[in-house]
């Protein structure tokens, strides 16, 4: 039976990953090294999320690159008032570039982390 699920995030962009999942969804910083952070949201279920150095020689040869291609999706609650701070959020995580035109129109949103991955964000009703 699984126990656990930790997506690890590959990233050339290590510090600004963080920022990024910490300042607008709210992860925490539950372990981090100089190669490794570790995020995790309490509740039931606990969400955790783990982003590591590309180059970490933990990754076997051949996978030491940066993340290609991924689409995280995430629920969030608080529907339209969610996705219109995530849309209007600034900081350091202003420099994220958004698909389509970046406003929330419907339950939904897309934004891009600092690694590239693309992250639709979908408001509960």
């Amino acid at each position: 039976m699984l126990t656990s699920l930790r997506p690890v995030i590959c990233t050339s962009r290590l510090e600004e990953s963080r920022e990024f999942y910490t300042q607008l969804f709210g992860f925490k910083v539950t372990h981090e090294t100089a190669w490794y952070v570790g995020l995790g949201r309490p509740g039931p279920p606990p969400h955790e999320l783990a982003l590591l150095d590309d180059t970490h020689p933990a990754l076997p040869g051949p996978c030491r690159r940066p993340l290609r291609t991924a689409r995280l999706t995430l629920e969030v609650e608080d529907g339209k008032g969610e996705l219109e701070r995530i849309a209007a959020c600034g900081g350091p995580v202003a420099g994220r570039r958004r698909c389509g035109t970046g406003n929330p129109v419907g339950n939904d949103l897309f934004v891009t982390d600092p690694s590239g991955v693309l992250i639709h964000v979908v408001a509960l009703r």
